[in-house]
Parts: C-alpha cells; sequence; structure tokens
C-alpha cells in the first residue's frame, strides 16, 4: 500500500493497547550517580525507583549531539529536548546554526544586520543579550564576534545591555564574563581611538529578575528590563562591575537574581540609553525567553505595559539572533534562520485522526506545545487537539517546591478517563524549575511530589488499560551542588550533562516486544517508540524505537 508523507502503516499482529498512551516528562530529572548532591536519589521515590528498575527500562543522552547541539560539552535543555522528543529526528539547533553562520559570514551578509550596522554608523547599536557562556540562551563569543565585526563595519559607538546569568553557569560568574567583555572593548575603542570609537555596557541585571520572563508569566520583570536598557532606569553605577560587586557585597544572592543597574557618567547621567535611530540586537538565539522583550520592541500594538510610561518609546531597528516564533513571526527581522522542523509526531497523529492532549502548567506549557510541535504556535488541528495550561505561580519555586504537579495530576486523570484521547502528554516543571534554584532540600521535595503523583498516574492507566512512558527532557535535580577542594559546597543551579531516564509501564506486557535500544539513543528516538505503542510503523527517517517486537 503507498502511503503519504503524513500518513502511517499499522503495525502487524500489535495495535497498541485498549486504552490510552500517556508520555510524562519530568522536566530536569537526570540519572546520575547517587549521593548527597543528588536530590532525585536522595528523595523518597518508590514508583519512580520501580519504574527504572523493570525490564522496559533505559537511559537516553539528553545532551550535545543527541540533541543537536555542537558538542558533548553542550547541556541539553528544555527547548531542545522537546524539539526532539516531538520531532523524531535531530535538527541542529540554535548555537550550531549560530556558530556556522559567524563562521562562514552569513549572518554578516544577511540584510538584516546590514541594516542594523547602518543604523549603527548613523546612532548607536545596541547588543542585548544574555552574558555568559552557557551556549542555552546565547554565548558570549557570539557577541565578542559581532561587536568586532560592526566596529570593522563603522560603527563608532555601541552598547552592551547585559543580563547576568548565573543559572546555565556558576551561581556567581558574572564578573568573569564582565571582564572577557570589557577586554574586548577595550581593544576596540584603543584600535578605534583616532576615529572616536565609544563602545561600552550599559546596562544589565539578573536573568530572573528583568527581560527574561517567558509565556507571560512576569510582564513586570519584562517591564523592568525595557525601561532598564531603554530609558536607564535602575540603580546607577560607574561600571557593571562595581554594581555586581557591590550586589554581592550586600546579599548572597546569586547573579541570576540581582537586581537592575545602570552606568552612568561622571554626572550621573546614563551612557547607554536608546533613541530613535539607533538599532538593537537581541543575540539571545534560544526563543522561549526572547519572545516578550522582542513585542517589546517591535510591536506597533503592543499593550502589555506602557512603553511611555518614562519617557516615549524610541523608533528603533530591532532584530534578534534568530526567529523566536515562526507562526506569531516575532520578531520580523532575524539574523540566523531557525531550524525548519516539519512532520513531527503531532502532525502525523492528527493526520491519522488521533486524539491527543498537552498540558502543563504556565512555566513549560510552551514545551508540550510550541516546542514539541517543531517551534510552531497553535494547534495541529483544533478537532483533534487539546492544550491545557495550567496557571504558574509568580513565586520563588524553592517556597512552593510542588509547583503545580498536583494540578497537573488531576487535570490529566480527568481527561484521561474522559475515554475522548488516545494520546496524552504531560511535563511535571519542578524538577528543573526547583533544581534551578540551588535548594537540595527543596528540590528533594519537588522530587517526593512527582512520585507521589506518578503513583496515581500509574493507578489510573492501568485502570483503564493503557500504557504509560516515564522519560526527562535534561538533567538538573540529579547534581546540586559541587564540592571545592577543601570540601566548600557549591551550588548548582545549571543544567547537567547526565543522561535521561526512559521507561514504559504496561501492565498487559507479557513479553510481545522488549527493549532494544540502539547505541547512543537520545531523546529523538522517543517518537517512533511511542508511535510503535499505539501500534503504527513510525516514519522510515526517524530515529529507531527503542523498542523491538518479537516475531
Amino acid at each position: 500500500m503507498t502511503h503519504s508523507p503524513l500518513s502511517l502503516a499499522r503495525r502487524d499482529g500489535f495495535h497498541g493497547r485498549s486504552g490510552p498512551l500517556l508520555l510524562v516528562i519530568a522536566d530536569g530529572v537526570g540519572i546520575a550517580p547517587p549521593g548527597p548532591s543528588n536530590a532525585v536519589t536522595e528523595a523518597d521515590t518508590p514508583t519512580l525507583d520501580a519504574l527504572l528498575a523493570s525490564p522496559l527500562s533505559t537511559s537516553l543522552l539528553a545532551h550535545g549531539p543527541a540533541v543537536g547541539l555542537p558538542s558533548d560539552d553542550d547541556m541539553g535543555n528544555s527547548e531542545v529536548g522537546h524539539n526532539a522528543l516531538g520531532a523524531g529526528r535531530v535538527f541542529a539547533q540554535g548555537a550550531k546554526l549560530v556558530n556556522h553562520a559567524l563562521a562562514s559570514g552569513a549572518l554578516y551578509r544577511n540584510p538584516v544586520w546590514q541594516e542594523a550596522v547602518a543604523h549603527g554608523r548613523a546612532h548607536t547599536m545596541h547588543f542585548l543579550g544574555l552574558h555568559s557562556d552557557g551556549n542555552v540562551h546565547s554565548h558570549i563569543d557570539h557577541l565578542h564576534q559581532m561587536l568586532e565585526r560592526a566596529a570593522e563595519e563603522g560603527v563608532v559607538r555601541a552598547r552592551v545591555h547585559v543580563l547576568l546569568d548565573g543559572r546555565d553557569v556558576p551561581a556567581r560568574s558574572a564578573l568573569d564574563y564582565l571582564a572577557q567583555t570589557e577586554q574586548v572593548l577595550q581593544k576596540i575603542n584603543e584600535h578605534g581611538a583616532d576615529r572616536g570609537v565609544d563602545f561600552r555596557i550599559a546596562s544589565g541585571g539578573g536573568r530572573m529578575t528583568i527581560t527574561m520572563d517567558r509565556y507571560g508569566a512576569d510582564w513586570a520583570m519584562v517591564q523592568r528590563g525595557y525601561e532598564c536598557h531603554t530609558h536607564g532606569v535602575g540603580r546607577p553605577f560607574r561600571s557593571a562591575a562595581e554594581a555586581v560587586e557591590t550586589m554581592y557585597a550586600e546579599s548572597d544572592t546569586g547573579d541570576q537574581y540581582l537586581a537592575s543597574f545602570v552606568v552612568v557618567d561622571d554626572a550621573g547621567v546614563p551612557v547607554g540609553t536608546m533613541h530613535d535611530g539607533d538599532a538593537v540586537v537581541l543575540y539571545n538565539f534560544r526563543g522561549d525567553r526572547a519572545i516578550e522583550i522582542s513585542q517589546a520592541y517591535e510591536d506597533p500594538t503592543f499593550d502589555r505595559f506602557d512603553r511611555d510610561a518614562v519617557a516615549p518609546h524610541p523608533d528603533v531597528s530591532f532584530c534578534g539572533m534568530l526567529q523566536y516564533d515562526g507562526d506569531a513571526l516575532v520578531p520580523k527581522r532575524y539574523l540566523v534562520d531557525p531550524p525548519t522542523i516539519e512532520r513531527t509526531v503531532s502532525e502525523y497523529l492528527c493526520a491519522e485522526g488521533v486524539s491527543t492532549f498537552a498540558i502543563s502548567e504556565t512555566q513549560k506549557y510552551g514545551h508540550v506545545t510550541y516546542f514539541w510541535n517543531g517551534n510552531k504556535s497553535g494547534y495541529i488541528d483544533p478537532s483533534l487537539e487539546t492544550y491545557v495550561e495550567i496557571p504558574s505561580d509568580n513565586v520563588a519555586f524553592d517556597t512552593t517546591p510542588a509547583m503545580k504537579v498536583r494540578e497537573i495530576t488531576a487535570a490529566t486523570i480527568e481527561m484521561l478517563r474522559s475515554g475522548r484521547y488516545r494520546f496524552g502528554r504531560l511535563n511535571f516543571p519542578s524538577g528543573d524549575m526547583v533544581g534551578h534554584t540551588g535548594h537540595l532540600h527543596a528540590t528533594i521535595d519537588a522530587m517526593t511530589v512527582i512520585d507521589e503523583c506518578m503513583a496515581r498516574l500509574i493507578e489510573v492507566i492501568d485502570e483503564l488499560g493503557g500504557v504509560l512512558v516515564y522519560t526527562a527532557d535534561h538533567g538538573n535535580a540529579d547534581i546540586m551542588f559541587t564540592e571545592t577542594a577543601d570540601g566548600v559546597r557549591m551550588p548548582k543551579t545549571s543544567h547537567t550533562l547526565s543522561p535521561v531516564p526512559f521507561a514504559i509501564h504496561d501492565a498487559a506486557w507479557h513479553g510481545e516486544y522488549h527493549l532494544a535500544a540502539p547505541d547512543g539513543a537520545g531523546l529523538a528516538n522517543v517518537a517512533a517508540t511511542l508511535l510503535d505503542l499505539l501500534g503504527f510503523v513510525p516514519p522510515s527517517d526517524y530515529e529507531p524505537s527503542v523498542i523491538a517486537f518479537d516475531a
């Protein structure tokens, strides 16, 4: 039989179970050696322990080339992880795409770059982004290369607006990155002294305090960043290093939570406010935390906050490193084309008339929808799909380690019991979001709640004659601190390079298929496995399933 590109053959001899298939993604729950820094193994998790001890359990790679990132030194993240889970194949991702565009010079040949430089020559060129080498949202090397190129192309005045990391890199590492950038700026200024070249850091603040909100969870955070970078609203300092050193001395707060600041001149005037005709380049390559600030700069109908509250909104030429939302066209101008991901597993399921749901709370809702669907907003087929967003609380997640895991579970159970859905997927965000706080005991509590809810889900899946698949998108909670040579514990707030668990719970299983994970199996192998469990033959170009059927 000939099948169209978006049709699937039925599997001979296995048509799936009578009940629904549920995929549980425990965000940030990796596999690392047991020990006091591992919140996953320190927690009391009898349900997860039983799952991982079953004969239908293995581990999957969730970092580096396995998810489209440049090297094995690159941590995975929720965005590329969900891309791989939903696409069934590995696509070159943000950092890799940008690296190639810079190395080949394609970025500089892009008319959008040329337009930004033209504005920069006549006015000021601003660079805004996460200031580290974490390689999850951005890379400081990309900033440095663009600064040097802008100077070579005749830009005389540039300003850098730094978002301090402390999340994908050590918690208090901002001064090291600031020193690197100041060295680059000094070299540019010295080389162009005869032309009056003036490149400086102008503003900044912690990534969880200003600018980098996502999914509309905290627009006030975006407003603080917008007003800081655009109009110079923030605590004044003579340099970014002085700002960080002062705030370090005042508390033990990590970089990601530091307050907004602006760099001022001898008269106390901010050195880098934005004005009509300026260019603004947002150099983050990851989309989720770049969309809202992009909208604030370029959307003529923007109404999430009053952009004119401090001073009139300037008419700037704005561009992003990539287009962060291909459906909503945000931003309209960008420097590097994002990966084109087509024929996701959800597209195939919709083509086959399979009813599905996706659910999480706000913090990860976009991951089981937008990123899962190949960086596309909205429904593929609203007649077959239901997306449920449970609003996240705007709180420090170490104070509420359960987050909305119990609410996600209750809503999932209601949808499973409705009988309307053949496949569902959910994301439990707490392993990642609480893990990012660096608070070990809160993350242990988060894992305990996940285990409690997994037990409830398994009970309902068994009641309905279905199958549950458990996995994660990357590590985080599995390594909560490192130790110095003299035994001092340093909180680890970043993702890890750990593999992630993969387990199938199928109460009706009696050996008709077995685990057969290929060498180097990663998150992209999950999609074919889900299709196998639903009774379909996966597309031939999908990464192979981790199960095989006995003859």
